[in-house]
């Protein structure tokens, strides 16, 4: 007899069905696997986080996506994607380096903000006149012409910008645009609508564990120059909020995009941002 069984009446070789059970348990099992991994990338290795406002024009842009990395500044319970009762503090904590964009919570209201880190733990911190002083010495400002910002939808020309016409005939809000530079060399573009009350801070010395944070949009954004209060400034933020830094915009829409009609979720891309290191 042929050493492989054979099922009787058919020639056909035997075969084990599944149980149905079996079937739907392991399909369960895959999908808790799953979202098992898809936890941990969101909390170890990057998260995805939207711009909602225009605080950081030039560099980031209302409309922008970007993935933020989470182990540089350590793990907290602001590292998870929901909000748990945890202990406070980090696991394997680090420190931002002046530049950086970093990603936090909110001291008061717990909403996600951006900013750019100016002052470290120690650092003497004032403006005058709209420039920065750290550690009792201006940071270099030089004018390197317009921004040029294109109108859209979700982007908008406030009142320091002069909107117009660039060439190929899109429309841009222009704003006046300085290069500053920190200690170290690092340096990146901001923008100033003129003279306003947050254009002057008082010296103060950015306490042990703490940042000083700014927008790169000096006149339309409530950072660490503004008291912390629920969805206004954010004061000196403590290193326990950090959520994560800023590293590379993986999409950008002008908010013209219709969900119902998918060939504009094309059209409505501003294609020449996607993969921007940031």
């Amino acid at each position: 007899m042929d050493a492989k069984t054979q099922s009787l009446g058919t020639g056909q070789p035997d075969a084990v069905q599944p149980r149905s059970g079996d079937s739907w348990g392991s399909f369960a099992w895959f999908i808790i696997k799953l979202l098992v991994v898809v936890l941990a990338f969101r909390v170890f290795v990057f998260s995805p986080f939207s711009i909602p406002s225009e605080s950081m024009l030039p560099r980031l842009m209302n409309g922008d996506y970007l993935l933020a990395s989470k182990w540089p500044y350590g793990f907290s319970r602001r590292s998870l994607p929901f909000d748990f009762d945890l202990p406070e503090g980090r696991l394997l904590p680090g420190t931002p380096e002046r530049g950086d964009i970093v990603i936090f919570k909110h001291p008061v209201d717990g909403r996600d903000y951006i900013k750019r880190v100016i002052g470290l733990p120690g650092d003497r911190v004032a403006v005058v006149s709209g420039q920065v002083v750290l550690n009792g010495v201006r940071l270099r400002q030089v004018p390197i012409g317009d921004a040029l910002v294109p109108l859209s939808p979700n982007t908008g020309c406030a009142w320091g910008g002069e909107a117009g016409r660039i060439p190929g005939g899109t429309e841009a809000c222009r704003y006046r645009a300085s290069r500053e530079t920190l200690p170290g060399g690092r340096s990146y573009r901001v923008i100033d609508f003129g003279r306003t009350p947050a254009d002057n801070y008082p010296e103060r010395t950015v306490p042990e564990g703490a940042l000083f944070l700014m927008g790169d949009n000096r006149d339309n954004s409530l950072d660490s120059r503004f008291p912390a209060a629920a969805g206004e400034g954010v004061g000196l933020v403590a290193q326990d909020l950090l959520v994560g830094r800023a590293e590379v915009i993986v999409w950008s829409t002008d908010g013209s995009a219709d969900w119902l009609k998918p060939w504009t979720w094309f059209s409505a891309a501003r294609w020449d941002r996607i993969g921007d290191r940031l």
